[in-house]
């Protein structure tokens, strides 16, 4: 996780595969891969969660829960925002 305390975004850097597109859903920006999966997620106004990010970042497997499986919804969600 990397934080940027000028911005106050918060970034999870998922793959490091090339973005091609990105959806804003409320305070977060997910950035997708071309097969449509999360690259990187982006949390805006981030110190509304800071406390929160310790908790993430304990999570053993946090890429299995941020997956494309667990994210599948994410072609629906755009089609509801363009």
């Amino acid at each position: 996780m990397n934080y940027d305390p000028e911005t106050n975004i918060a970034s999870f850097e998922l793959t490091k595969a090339p973005i091609v597109n990105a959806i804003e859903l409320g305070g977060f920006i997910i950035h997708l891969s071309k097969k449509n999966t999360p690259v990187l997620i982006e949390v805006l106004d981030a110190s509304k969660f800071k406390t929160q990010f310790n908790r993430i970042e304990e999570i053993p497997d946090i890429q299995d829960i941020l997956s494309a499986k667990s994210l599948s919804h994410i072609d629906s969600i755009k089609k509801q925002t363009q």
